[in-house]
This record gives C-alpha cells, structure tokens and sequence, in this order.
C-alpha cells in the first residue's frame, strides 16, 4: 500500500476507538481505493492504543491528501483527533526544523517581556496580526523589540525560568528523532537568549535565532540585530541544511503555527502546522489541532514503546537550573 492515514488524539484524552478505525477505513475504501487494492488494504495497526494508529490505503491517482483526511474526519464526526494523509514511503525524517514561540513552548517570549513592562495587551496585539499574516513580520519585530528598550538581562532571565513552559511532548519528539539519527534544529522568528536556554533544555543539536542588542549599561537598546530572521530566513534555514546534510526534501520535517513558518512548512518534505493560526492550518501539508507533540511521531511511524521519554513532568512546569547565555 502506497499511502497511510494516521489518526492520532491527546494523549491525555484518548478518545480513538476500534470503531473510528472501522469506519475511517471504510471511508478510505469506498472513497479513495483503486479497485486492484480492493480486499487486498490490511488492517489497522496501533502505533499507541487509544491515542495513534495507522491505516494503510491504495488511493486513486487523482485524490488529494488533506481533501482525504478532511473526509475522513468528517466521517468520524469531527472527534477531537487529527488524520495526517501521506505516502507512506520515507516517513521518518532526517531532519526536524521546528518554530519556537507557541510551537515548542507554550507562550510568546515577547509578549512575556512586555508583560514585565506594563506592554502586554499593545505587544500582544502586534503579535497575534503577524502571526496570522496580516501584517509583516520583521517591522512588527522592530517596533515591538523598541518598546523594551531599558529592560536588563536579569529580568530576561527571570522570564525564561518562571513563564517559559515546553510543550507537552517536545522533548520526546526531539530525543526521539535525534536517537533515530535526525538532525534537529530549533529555528525562531524570537531572540537567542531565548532559544539558547530552550534549545539546551529539549536537547535540540542547534538554535537559530535573532539577537537581541544590549547596550553598555546592559540593558536592551531597542534594536534587534539585522538581518531579522523571519520567514525567509527559516526556509533559508531549511534548505541549507539539508544540502549541508545530504537530504532530499522528503527526509525533512518542520513545524510551526505561525505566518512566518509557511515558507518552511511548504518547502519541507512533510511541513506540520501545530494548533496554528487558520491561514497557516490551511496552507500546510497536515495539521495537528488534538495532539500533542508526540504526534510528530505517530505521523512517522513510531510506535509507543520506540519513543524516548523523560521522567513525568507537569505541563506548567517552568524551565529551571538557567544559566546566562
């Protein structure tokens, strides 16, 4: 079989049931089967009981992957859980390129910071329009990075350990993928004080990010270094990095909820938009709007058991034992 369709739900709510499988597979069957497939598709296969399975499917050369997994969902009366349509050919991938701010953890680093100020509702507003593409990125950046002028390094730190939450499922993504030979790379339209803490802690290979200037008071001068890494930037990053590794663009994998991420999420061999703004969600290859990280996973064929985990930690557990970057 050609192609396989994940179906995957939070951890934490694991609502999939035998009975989905049955009628996801009748959906794909009926709707999708070439007849030389027809009794030949086997059954499903549980990649983590209740939570991911995959069903493996022959489709018409004519049908479309996301036009086939919203089929699907809708025949499952649009349950609180994701269907991801691929080939399934190479589907783990060799490199991970994933977006940090409300993708790797659970909050927006500059909000946070103007929320030290008394700014958060102006920032915050700034960031929502060029998160959904309303606006440019890189001057919103600019203006937003301005008004933190004065903030000192200490405050900076203070933040990133008690406002700062990963999200649940990205360190088993990361250790996971790197324990099965994947490069990965934390890539964020955000600052380097930042992913230098963040990317430490998930256990990414390496960070890129922009720089926030300090002045010789050390506090922040209101400007970020040029060129701001936005959007282009990341799917710059994307590209050379997999000529830097020897991938084709089927090995790679990124992941982002924002519209500065779409450049990469298209151009990856499988781009994932994660609890993602509605123009990101509808542009991307698949998208996870239940799931947790660990779904990253499941998409490429990982069952429980293969996935590398920490011991338990609490969803709002902030990141500690920081040192300055």
């Amino acid at each position: 079989m050609t192609h396989v369709a994940t179906l995957v739900c939070d951890p934490a709510l694991p609502v999939l049931t035998g009975d989905m499988l049955r009628r996801a597979s009748e959906v794909l069957t009926r709707e999708y089967a070439t007849r030389e497939s027809l009794g030949r598709q086997p059954p499903p296969r549980w990649l983590a009981q209740n939570i991911a399975a995959d069903i493996f499917f022959e489709p018409r050369p004519t049908a479309d992957a996301k036009g086939i997994a919203n089929k699907v969902h809708a025949a499952l009366d649009n349950a609180a859980l994701d269907v991801i349509v691929q080939k399934a050919q190479g589907r783990r991938k060799k490199l991970l390129l994933a977006d940090m701010d409300s993708t790797m953890i659970g909050q927006e680093c500059i909000d946070e910071l103007a929320a030290e100020i008394g700014k958060l509702a102006y920032v915050a507003a700034i960031t929502e329009r060029a998160m959904r593409g309303d606006i440019a990125f890189e001057p919103a950046l600019r203006e937003r990075v301005a008004l933190l002028k004065g903030l000192d390094r200490a405050t900076i730190l203070r933040v990133i350990a008690n406002k700062i939450t990963v999200t649940l499922g990205g360190r088993a993504l990361v250790l996971t993928m790197r324990a099965n030979g994947a490069h990965t790379v934390l890539v964020s339209g955000g600052f380097s004080v930042f992913t230098s803490v963040i990317a430490d802690r998930i256990g990414f290979h390496e960070h890129r990010a922009n720089e926030l200037l300090f002045g010789e008071d050390g506090r922040l001068s209101g400007l970020v270094a040029e060129p701001v890494l936005g959007k282009d930037a990341k799917l710059a990053a994307l590209e050379q990095l997999r000529e830097k590794h020897g991938l084709s663009t089927e090995e790679t994998l990124a992941v982002g909820d924002g519209a500065n991420d779409l450049a990469m999420l298209e151009a990856a061999g499988l781009g994932i938009a994660f609890h993602a703004k509605p123009k990101v969600a509808a542009v991307a290859h698949a998208r996870i709007d239940h799931g947790d990280l660990t779904a990253l996973l499941y998409v490429q064929g990982y069952q429980r058991q293969e996935i590398v985990t920490d011991p338990p930690r609490q969803p709002d557990e902030p990141l500690v034992k920081l040192s300055p970057p």
